[in-house]
């Protein structure tokens, strides 16, 4: 599986931006599909993700409330919906996808395959 992460860029504070994942190859289904970020200096963060198990979305808590995916298994893309992005939010996000159970969906090792990561940059 070949990911395609896609959409970041610079915004302001307050802004919307909506990255979307898509596969190559094969579709997601049967694949849980993650986000994460990684900003510099600092450990890759686990934003959110969609299980395989349930079609369910969990969160970092660091975006719920701010941040929603879905996800579209015809069209093998999964959207990370960004809204009240904040400074903090800079950083290269990256998608992933998986075999990850829920007690495994925030872990980075529970994904297989990686996209390349797309920057977001949040200025103040």
């Amino acid at each position: 599986v070949q990911l395609q992460a896609s959409g970041g860029g610079l915004v302001q504070a307050g802004g919307s931006l909506r990255l979307s994942c898509t596969a190559s190859g094969r579709t997601f289904t049967g694949y849980s599909v993650g986000w994460f970020r990684q900003a510099p200096g600092k450990e890759r963060e686990f934003v959110g993700a969609v299980s395989h198990t349930n079609s369910h979305t969990y969160y970092g808590d660091s975006v719920k409330g701010r941040f929603t995916i879905s996800r579209d298994n015809a069209k093998a893309t999964v959207t990370l919906q960004m809204n009240s992005l904040k400074p903090e939010d800079t950083a290269v996000y990256y998608c992933g996808a998986g075999r990850a159970i829920i007690s495994t969906i925030s872990s980075a090792s529970a994904y297989y395959y990686w996209g390349q990561g797309t920057l977001v940059t949040v200025s103040s």
